[in-house]
């Protein structure tokens, strides 16, 4: 009934106690996230601040760009805890990755040793125009060999925007998709933003990523969210909580 005199929420309210994001670019110098062990120190506590409790971080694997493999995340990564330890750091943080999928991806799906978040549960990503030709058999093929695929940013996919019905294909492919927080402010523009609101009122969206890269990141969450209904995104925040992990 009254509705009308709801506020739209600012994101950075929106974080749950003890919240587990697992979509990042945290690790210094590995791709275009953290350039330095100061930005890693500094996104790392902002994170902190904001109520982030624990972080699967993730750089990017896409050939040709960033040349990143199994063991060098993994020794970044160790690196990386090393560092935050030495600072007086108590947040837990262990890597996976990013996958771009294309050719590369396929072939490192048959070799059978990805970085995954948990379980099987591999994050991928795919170009915002143009997704590869072979992108259902490659999903495909990820599920035969064990492997689960978590869509990231799917609202970002411009090629989609206009064509509703392949977020409804690539759902009943077997990917889960994961909402870049931002999106829900408009920092990648107001169409971006439609399309996170439309999927999450479809119920589309499984889980919500910050995917921060840098300081500019972390400041879009003190802007407010452009919709007033977050339960979705609530929701989605909540069912972070599966990426938990021991420390």
């Amino acid at each position: 009934m009254f509705h009308y005199l709801v506020k739209k929420p600012y994101l950075k309210d929106l974080i749950p106690n003890g919240h587990v994001d697992f979509h990042s670019h945290l690790l210094p110098g590995i791709d275009d996230g953290a350039k330095s062990d100061t930005d890693t120190l500094q996104l790392i506590s902002n994170l902190q601040q904001l109520g982030f409790e624990q972080l699967i971080t993730t750089p990017h694997i896409m050939k040709n760009v960033w040349e990143n493999t199994f063991e060098s995340i993994s020794e970044k990564a160790e690196v990386t805890r090393g560092l935050l330890k030495s600072n007086g750091f108590e947040i837990p943080l262990k890597a996976a990755a990013e996958y771009l999928i294309d050719a590369n991806f396929s072939e490192l799906v048959q070799n059978g040793r990805l970085l995954a978040l948990k379980e099987k549960h591999v994050l991928v990503e795919m170009s915002y125009i143009n997704p590869p030709i072979q992108l259902y058999d490659i999903l495909f093929d990820m599920q035969v060999a064990g492997y689960k695929p978590v869509l990231a940013h799917p609202e970002r996919y411009v090629v989609y925007h206009h064509n509703f019905e392949e977020y409804e294909k690539l759902k009943h492919a077997g990917c889960q998709f994961q909402l870049n927080l931002l999106s829900v402010v408009g920092y990648y523009g107001e169409e971006v933003a439609n399309v996170a609101k439309k999927l999450l009122k479809k119920g589309f969206i499984d889980f919500a990523g910050s995917d921060v890269h840098h300081q500019n990141h972390i400041d879009a969450f003190s802007k407010k969210v452009l919709f007033k209904d977050t339960t979705a995104l609530n929701e989605a925040l909540a069912q972070n909580q599966f990426f938990r992990f021991g420390i």
